[in-house]
C-alpha cells in the first residue's frame, strides 16, 4: 500500500470530519408530528392511534392480514416461537449465519437450536443442508429462517422441504422489510413472521418490531400475551404466563412517520450497493449475492467477500484478531481497521451461531451431514467437501467477508473515498 492515499484526481484522501456510519436512522419530520400528537393527546402508553395506524400500514405494505406491534423484533420472535408450539427439549432448526436474536427466543421457550449451514448463492439457509438435517432429526417441527442483510433466501425450496416434513416456518424478516421473493414481500412466507424497527434498520422507530400472520386467532393470542395475559374480567385476572411486550404509542409514532419513506430508503440503499459493485469490479472481491431473477433485496447492508487467493493470513480468537499484511492481498480485519482510521464504520459479517461460545455444543448440519465434527478453525482452507468447497460455508463467509459503510445519508463523494481506501488495500 502507498504511504499517502490519493483519489483518482490525485487529491490526498483525509479522514472524514464526521463519522460515516454503517447504517443510522434517517428521519424526515413526520415522525416528530406523530410523537407530538401522542404527547399532546396523552396517549403515551401501549394503546393509541399511532399503534393502530402502524399495524394497518404494515399489513397494507406486506400483504398480511394481521400485524401486532411489539417492543422489539426479538419480542415478536419470542411470540412466534411460542405460537409455533416449541416446548422444553424440542429441537428447532435455525439459520446459522444471523444475529443471535433469531435464535435466543427458541431458548426462551426451552427449545434446543440446531443450526443449518449457509449457502453461497444468497448467504442464507442452505436447503440442501436443511433436507439433510431432517434426515438426522426427523422429529423437528419448527424451522426459524432469517433473510440475511435484506436478501431473501431460497424461499420455495425451503417451504417445500418444510411442507414435506410438516414443519412450521417462523420467518425472521427483521432485516428484509420491503424485500421481495417472486414479487411477494418477505414477512409472508411463514405461519408466523417478524419484522424489526431497530435503530439501524431500513426504517426505524428507534426500537420496536411486529408479529405478522394471516391467522386471526394467533394475532389475538399475541395481543393478549404481550399485555401480561390479562383476562376479560373487571379486575386483573391472569390464567397464563404473560409478557410486557406491546409497542408504545410514542414509538409507533416514529414508525408511522417512517413507513411512507420505505421505498425511498430502499432506492438509496440499492444505489449504494451498485456504486460499490462498480467501484470494486477490478478487485478480487465480490458483493453479497442475490438471485436477480427471483428476488429484489432491500439492500439494507452492502457487504463484500474477498476471493480466497487475495486473502492475507488472518486468524480470529474469541475477542481479537491477528493478520499479516501482504502486498496485493488483504483481509476483513485489516480493511475494517483502515476504515476506522478514516472515521468510517464497517463491521464483520455475523459470526455464525455454531461458532458462538453459548451455542458451540448445539447441533450443526452442513449439506454433507453433521458438520460439528468437521468444523475447524478456518485459516487456510479448512475441511472441504466433495465439490472442493468448504464444508462450513458460514465460517468461510465470516472469515472472508465484511459489512461496508451503508448509511443512506452517505454521499456519492464520500462513498467514492471509501472505495479508494479499499482499493488501496490490494495494491
Amino acid at each position: 500500500m502507498s504511504d499517502e492515499l490519493k483519489n483518482s484526481s490525485g487529491e490526498v484522501i483525509t479522514p472524514f470530519p464526521s463519522r460515516i456510519w454503517l447504517s443510522s436512522p434517517t428521519m424526515h419530520g413526520e415522525e416528530l408530528e406523530y410523537v407530538t400528537e401522542a404527547y399532546e393527546t396523552n396517549w403515551m402508553s401501549t394503546v393509541g392511534a399511532n399503534i393502530n395506524e402502524t399495524e394497518r400500514l404494515a399489513c397494507e405494505k406486506i400483504g398480511c392480514k394481521y400485524a401486532v406491534a411489539l417492543s422489539a423484533g426479538t419480542a415478536a420472535l419470542h411470540m412466534a416461537v411460542k405460537l409455533a408450539g416449541v416446548k422444553p427439549g424440542d429441537k428447532v432448526f435455525c439459520s446459522d449465519m444471523t444475529f443471535d436474536a433469531t435464535v435466543n427466543p427458541v431458548v426462551y421457550e426451552g427449545g434446543v437450536p440446531v443450526f443449518i449451514d449457509t449457502e453461497y448463492d444468497t448467504w442464507n439457509m442452505d436447503p440442501v443442508a436443511l433436507e439433510k438435517a431432517f434426515e438426522i432429526y426427523p422429529d423437528v417441527k419448527v424451522v426459524v429462517v432469517a433473510h440475511l442483510y435484506g436478501t431473501p433466501g431460497k424461499v420455495d425450496e425451503i417451504k417445500s422441504i418444510c411442507e414435506k416434513h410438516r414443519a412450521v416456518i417462523v420467518e425472521d424478516a427483521a432485516e428484509s422489510l420491503g424485500a421481495t421473493y417472486k414479487e411477494i414481500q418477505t414477512g409472508t412466507f411463514g405461519s408466523y413472521n417478524v419484522i424489526s424497527f431497530n435503530g439501524n434498520k431500513i426504517i426505524t422507530g428507534s426500537a420496536g418490531g411486529m408479529l405478522l400472520t394471516d391467522d386471526e386467532e394467533a394475532a389475538n393470542k399475541v395481543r393478549k400475551w404481550s399485555t401480561q395475559s390479562r383476562e376479560d374480567a373487571p379486575w386483573y385476572q391472569h390464567e397464563e404466563l404473560g409478557y410486557n411486550y406491546r409497542m408504545s404509542n410514542v414509538i409507533a409514532g416514529v414508525v408511522r412517520g417512517q413507513f411512507p419513506y420505505l421505498e425511498e430508503h430502499i432506492a438509496q440503499k440499492k444505489a449504494i450497493y451498485e456504486r460499490y459493485k462498480e467501484g470494486f469490479k477490478a478487485l478480487p472481491v465480490s458483493m453479497n449475492p442475490y438471485d436477480a431473477e427471483n428476488t429484489e433485496p432491500n439492500f439494507w447492508l452492502s457487504c463484500m467477500i474477498i476471493h480466497p487467493e487475495a486473502m492475507c493470513k488472518q486468524v480470529r480468537g474469541e475477542q481479537e484478531a491477528l493478520y499479516v499484511s501482504e502486498p496485493g492481498k488483504s483481509c476483513p480485519t485489516e480493511i475494517l481497521e483502515k476504515l476506522a482510521e478514516y472515521n468510517a464504520e464497517g463491521r464483520p459479517i455475523w459470526k455464525p451461531m455454531h461458532m458462538q461460545p453459548i451455542y458451540r455444543m448445539n447441533g450443526f448440519v452442513t449439506r454433507e451431514g453433521d458438520g460439528r465434527a468437521k468444523t475447524n478453525a478456518y485459516i487456510s482452507g479448512g475441511a472441504v467437501g466433495r465439490d472442493g468447497k468448504p464444508l462450513d460455508v458460514g465460517m468461510d463467509i465470516f472469515h472472508r467477508g465484511l459489512c461496508l459503510p451503508s448509511d443512506n445519508k452517505m454521499t456519492a463523494e464520500q462513498q467514492e473515498k471509501i472505495i479508494e481506501i479499499i482499493k488501496d488495500m490490494f495494491r
